[in-house]
């Protein structure tokens, strides 16, 4: 696309607060200068807010306050003037009831940050799953000059010999342990095997598909999204990121900009090729919806993605881990073959300036056994599936690069449990009626039913089903599951239960019927019997009394078209506000 850059200099929002001598920029000034800022600081240059996720109950993050100290110093080379925000940080490691109720509020408070201070640019630190969704959809609605850093994943984790991803062996080796094949002992080893360094997930779990997915968008450095978090190339991504910012402040680069529709279906091309978390269906949607002009659908995902195949070989849907990855090429191969491919929007901008295309034409794949020739994909088709039937009439999802191909068509009699606790009371009990050719249901945990819609969509196997050797049953619920999980799980069923929706009504011995092919996923009772139930039904899920659990709860939109809250949709600039004094 064509972009016009700004005249510079001009005056910039910052000198709202700095500029002039009024008794109200000496206040604002004058303060500042505590910190020993000299006094031609203040004289115009972009100052750049460095929104930082860093926190010590946020492990993912953990390392980015020293990765920002090398973001000031590209800043600081370029001209511009750094400060160091601390913002939001929703960890995935540690909230309850789930990050994910967080990520909208993170947004709310950052968006907020953003506009209210003297900033005219930001530096997006992210990491953890929900940091990078939350401060991107700040950045949509207030559209200011911003770029996204990213903390990087870990290193490879190793035990006895055999690879260890992050979350992906944890889902395994709990299993294991169930079915008698690794005993207590054996898990509490392998745990120091799974997290060895600072950084993020180490497979192609949420937080990795979400840098990959920053990076596609346009709104990353080329390059970005794989570097190892320790590695010293992710310091001088920092560094050079800083260095961007100042000239896209000069330039009025905006995310409004960057963040097309056209990026947006180069992204869920990109997520297919990776293989990437079924989360960022619901992220994509709600950073769409705080950009004016850009119609981002679920229907988008599964037109865009569909005959996408995964060439990416990561766990939980291959074997390798993100440090291969990048030292394979990292993200920049895959586009590159998307658009040798047809399948990418080549003259997409990015925070670089360039158009996406002239930041990949000219990489190389240093292993193919890791980023696969097209001709020799790990999938034929590794986009999300959107499903959609009388079960669920607004959409569900499912990854099929991480799901079991004998279970895309499948017919079986629902075992049905009414939310999270009743799983946990049941699914243990030696007489509980199930078996593998059943289809486990879970309801009440959407984004208004756990509230907040927490990753327990691929719910354990009984450990009777365990025990005979089965790994994956088909599994169903308006829950979410982990990046880093896999089976064939059918997560974000809409509208959820706890809104009335039909999985509200399912009962035991129902017949479920999944057909991935043909996108469809259907509750063989009749219509009519379907009405009669949906008419008697009640909710039973709690109504929290008061606070943002409650907030939540009242304007949580459905997982079909983001999750956001209603009120946060659209952009609403950053006009700056009426002064303090």
């Amino acid at each position: 696309m064509t972009f016009k850059p700004a005249e510079w200099p001009r005056k910039l929002r910052s000198q709202e607060w700095y500029g002039g001598n009024s008794r109200d920029t000496i206040y604002h000034r004058g303060w500042l200068k505590n910190q020993g800022y000299p006094h031609d600081l203040f004289d115009g240059r972009p100052i750049i807010g460095i929104m930082n996720t860093w926190s010590d109950l946020t492990p993912c993050n953990g390392h980015l306050r020293e990765l920002a100290e090398k973001v000031k110093a590209g800043i600081w080379e370029a001209g511009g003037f750094p400060v160091e925000v601390p913002v939001f940080s929703a960890s995935e490691n540690t909230f309850r009831p789930t990050a994910m109720m967080f990520r909208n509020l993170a947004a709310l408070s950052i968006e907020e940050q953003m506009r209210g201070q003297p900033i005219d640019g930001c530096v997006l630190m992210v990491g953890c799953d929900k940091t990078t969704p939350s401060l991107l959809m700040a950045a949509a609605s207030c559209d200011l000059p911003s770029i996204v850093v990213t903390g990087g994943p870990m290193l490879n984790g190793y035990f006895r010999g055999e690879r260890v991803g992050s979350g992906t062996h944890l889902w395994k080796f709990s299993e294991d342990v169930k079915a008698g094949k690794m005993t207590q002992e054996e898990f509490l080893e392998a745990e120091q095997s799974m997290s060895r360094s600072t950084g993020t997930c180490n497979t192609m779990g949420t937080a990795s598909t979400m840098a990959s997915m920053a990076e596609a968008l346009g709104m990353a450095l080329s390059g970005n999204a794989a570097i190892p978090a320790v590695d010293s190339r992710r310091r001088v991504m920092a560094q050079m990121s800083g260095r961007r910012i100042v000239q896209m402040v000069k330039d009025d680069l905006k995310p409004s900009d960057i963040m097309t529709k056209q990026a947006f279906e180069n992204a869920i091309r990109t997520n297919g090729a990776i293989g990437g978390s079924t989360n960022a269906v619901i992220h994509l949607l709600a950073i769409a919806g705080r950009l004016d002009g850009v119609d981002l659908t679920l229907d988008d995902w599964d037109r865009c993605g569909r005959d996408v195949a995964t060439i990416v070989n990561l766990m939980p849907s291959g074997k390798y881990l993100m440090e291969e990855f990048f030292y394979a090429g990292g993200l920049p191969v895959v586009l590159k073959r998307l658009g040798e491919s047809g399948l990418l929007h080549k003259d997409a901008l990015t925070v670089s300036g360039d158009t996406i295309w002239d930041e990949v034409k000219d990489v190389v794949n240093w292993n193919e056994d890791v980023i696969l020739p097209a001709e020799r994909p790990l999938r034929d088709h590794g986009g999300i599936a959107v499903l959609k039937g009388n079960l669920a009439p607004n959409g569900a999802v499912l990854k099929p690069s991480a799901a079991s191909p004998h279970l895309m068509q499948h017919r079986g009699r629902a075992v049905v449990f009414e939310d999270i606790d009743d799983y946990k009371a049941k699914i243990e009990d030696p007489d509980l009626d199930i078996d593998e050719t059943c289809v486990m249901v879970l309801k009440n945990c959407g984004p208004k039913g756990y509230p907040g819609m927490s990753e327990v969509g691929n719910m354990g196997l009984p450990p009777k089903v365990l025990q005979k050797g089965i790994t994956d049953m088909v599994r169903i619920s308006d829950a979410r599951m982990s990046g880093t999980a896999y089976g064939t799980v059918v997560l974000h069923t809409s509208p959820e239960a706890a809104a009335g929706g039909p999985l509200a009504v399912v009962k035991n011995g129902d017949m479920i019927e999944l057909d991935v092919e043909n996108r469809r996923i259907h509750l063989d009772i009749p219509d009519a019997e379907l009405a009669a139930r949906l008419a008697a039904w009640a909710p039973t899920h709690e109504i929290p009394p008061s606070g943002y659990a409650w907030l939540h709860q009242q304007h949580v939109q459905g997982a079909d078209t983001g999750a956001d809250l209603d009120f946060l949709k659209g952009c609403r600039g950053s006009p700056v506000g009426k002064d303090a004094h």
